[in-house]
């Protein structure tokens, strides 16, 4: 029987317990530094056959993993729900020392499986789509903070492109984001400023048009501020750091994806009508490695959209989803799925037969509970498909599944 070695983990300090044979020990503290990992490897070297076991605490629980990963220990990385649900008791008592002391007791009393540590490159790709979703966050907030001053400086600036996201309205919105700026150039020197001024090589046609019509809206706005204020300096600040943030984005993009051509899955989604590389790539780097689930169940589970039902005597309750799952893993099949329906002019596809299925069957379903209905099947389709090595085949009916 294993020795059991429980920590709880705070920020950069965790309470350690070792249990032997059922009882305890050994009990102290170490700090997440050189010094006090040392202490717990000598221990680790005392017990037989040791099993540390923690919670999963985001950042604070990272140097355990990747002690026990460096010194080759076998550990369980604990959901902290699942912990929850199989420790809880009548009384309330939380401390470091007891919190270690009922990790530790659970498992003595359950079978959690030993975390398999991720390899190098699905753990990559996990931080590179983690890294991109707060590049992604982030571009939203400077977003909505650049319409607020533009509201203020020049609204109808937004008017001048059909993407007021993209580098070339940003560039040209920093340029010009007061309409005083405009009235003192004629639309061949606006033209040219415009050619030389953005990296995307526009035509002299092109250029022209987007003079014309800046010009246009210069002379018939109406700003809330002078071409001095402190709003028009927040509007190129806060262009310039879109700008930079677009760049990292599509910088971090191409390494995810080079990175995910590296793995024979890759292919096998890719090969899905409606599936892109992006998004392909993004998928990967959430699930990680599909292969270590022992069912499509568990990787239902994983990404949040198994059933969550209730009932009580006469009562029962509309079934949901739990949503306990990976939320960005969740909205990147959601999205998928949503390609998956735009694009269905391209090529044949199941999902798209069956979304239509479910929403003009005898009993439609609701556009939204449709969804996520396919979400579950393009999970499982993908689960078989990897497991096979097997790609999309349209004309393959074992896809289908109930």
């Amino acid at each position: 029987m294993s020795d059991v070695i429980a920590l709880d983990v705070s920020e950069g300090h965790s309470y350690v317990v070792w249990y032997a044979n059922g009882i305890c020990q050994n009990e102290f503290q170490v700090l997440h530094t050189q010094s006090g990992f040392a202490k717990l490897l000598k221990l680790t070297l005392r017990a037989k056959h040791p099993v540390v076991y923690f919670e999963a605490t985001g950042v604070y629980s990272r140097p355990v993993e990747h002690f026990c990963c460096e010194n080759q220990l076998p550990y369980c990385r604990l959901n902290p729900l699942d912990l929850k649900l199989k420790t809880n008791g009548l009384r309330r008592l939380k401390t470091d020392s007891k919190d270690a002391h009922r990790i530790a007791r659970a498992a003595l009393s359950n079978h959690f499986r030993i975390t398999q540590p991720r390899t190098l490159i699905y753990a990559k790709m996990c931080e590179l789509t983690r890294f991109l979703d707060r590049i992604q966050a982030d571009m939203h907030v400077k977003h909505v903070q650049l319409h607020a001053q533009l509201q203020q400086t020049f609204p109808e600036l937004e008017q001048l492109f059909t993407s007021r996201v993209s580098k070339l309205a940003l560039k040209v919105v920093s340029l010009f984001p007061h309409p005083d700026l405009v009235s003192g150039f004629s639309r061949t020197v606006l033209k040219n400023r415009l050619m030389h001024s953005t990296e995307k090589k526009l035509s002299k046609v092109k250029g022209l048009k987007y003079a014309e019509k800046l010009q246009k809206l210069a002379k018939d706005s109406y700003p809330a501020v002078s071409s001095d204020s402190v709003q028009v300096q927040a509007v190129r600040y806060y262009c310039h750091a879109l700008i930079d943030l677009t760049v990292k984005k599509e910088h971090l993009i191409k390494q995810l994806v080079t990175l995910a051509h590296n793995l024979p899955e890759f292919d096998v989604l890719t090969s899905i009508p409606g599936i892109g590389a992006q998004s392909a790539a993004e998928l990967i780097g959430e699930l990680g490695n599909i292969r270590r689930f022992d069912n499509a169940n568990q990787l239902n589970a994983f990404v949040g959209i198994d059933i969550n039902r209730y009932q009580s005597g006469e009562y029962l309750r509309q079934d949901h989803i739990n949503k306990r799952g990976d939320p960005r893993a969740r909205m990147i099949l959601y999205l998928i799925v949503k390609n998956m329906i735009r694009a269905q002019r391209l090529a044949p596809n199941h999902i798209v037969d069956y979304y239509y299925r479910l929403k003009n069957g005898p009993t439609p379903k609701r556009n939204k509970v449709a969804l996520v209905a396919c979400m579950n099947k393009t999970l499982y389709c993908l689960f078989s498909m990897v497991q096979a090595n097997q790609k999309y085949d349209y004309t393959y009916h074992g896809l289908v599944v109930p």
